[in-house]
């Protein structure tokens, strides 16, 4: 009997052992987990400037916005640009790291170079298009303020919920491209709700008025006809003939106008400073189009 007693204590032992064993699996698994929508991560803070309920947080945040925004968000941190700018080191860690979503690789990426002592926001794909210079330049006015007093956590929550509130917003109306290595524009085309009401409306009074213009011809035949009759008379009684007749062309006038390269783009000029609805644009070292822009702090 006391050698049962021992086997069944021994195996209940190892059966508790077990148990313990694979709950110490599973919640390790679950320490590891991403709350990306992929899998992967999209926070990445080799400088070493958050927390870990930052960065948890930060994941949880972004994975929601790319499943909403069908956009690719990454955040990342570094103390060696490896002797790059801050606006290579970013292209090229978004180009190599192969974030993107669709074929664009549409994304955004904000970078803390604590090396360069800037932050750098890097464009791809439709958000090119959706992060305009001057939407840049205000994300940038944000995430400093944090940046400045040394809270990047903060920059990071103000990136993410500015990137949120102009996808709200959408593209904005006369938005362009404007490629600063060959001058090449590219204009974004929309239409509106009010664009396609007024187009149906318009189609409806030329419908209307092409068919009031039918019943009126058939009601005007009559006095038509007499009226011909009339002119008829009328030129028999004035001997009048027709000859032939030719347009004879007196003169010309034209104006000229010389647009240099620069000079104003739809939307506004090419000048310094963030026109509206221009997004600047550059390829990186990739081959990459990018857009953004940086701030040192």
């Amino acid at each position: 009997m006391n050698v049962r007693m021992r086997i069944g204590q021994v195996f209940r032992i190892l059966v508790v052992c077990c148990l313990m064993w694979m709950g110490s699996l599973t919640v390790w698994a679950g320490g590891v987990q991403t709350p990306s929508a992929d899998g992967e991560p999209r926070v990445y803070d080799m400088a070493g400037l958050f927390t870990t309920e930052e960065i948890e947080g930060f994941e949880s945040i972004i994975a929601e916005y790319r499943a909403k925004m069908k956009i690719d968000l990454v955040v990342v941190t570094t103390e060696n640009a490896e002797g790059k700018s801050a606006q290579d080191y970013a292209d090229d860690y978004y180009d190599q790291g192969g974030f993107g979503y669709g074929s664009g690789k549409s994304g955004v990426l904000f970078l803390i170079d604590m090396d360069n002592r800037e932050l750098q926001i890097s464009t791809s794909g439709g958000m090119i298009r959706l992060l305009t210079d001057r939407r840049i330049e205000k994300i940038l006015d944000d995430v400093w303020v944090g940046a400045d007093r040394g809270d990047f956590a903060d920059s990071v929550d103000c990136f993410l919920q500015d990137v949120h509130s102009y996808y709200q917003k959408g593209i904005e109306s006369g938005q362009y491209n404007y490629d600063t290595e060959t001058g090449k524009i590219s204009v974004h085309r929309s239409i509106r709700w009010y664009e396609v009401l007024l187009s149906i409306l318009a189609a409806g009074i030329a419908a209307v008025t092409t068919c009031l213009g039918v019943i009126n011809q058939y009601s005007m035949k009559k006095e038509r006809s007499q009226a011909a009759n009339f002119n008829m008379a009328y030129r028999a009684d004035c001997n009048f003939a027709f000859q032939d007749q030719a347009d004879h062309f007196l003169t010309k006038n034209v104006t000229t106008m010389f647009l240099p390269r620069g000079g104003n783009r739809p939307g506004g000029g090419m000048g310094g400073g963030s026109q509206a609805g221009r997004s600047s644009t550059h390829t990186s070292g990739g081959g990459g189009s990018h857009g953004g822009g940086g701030r040192s702090f």
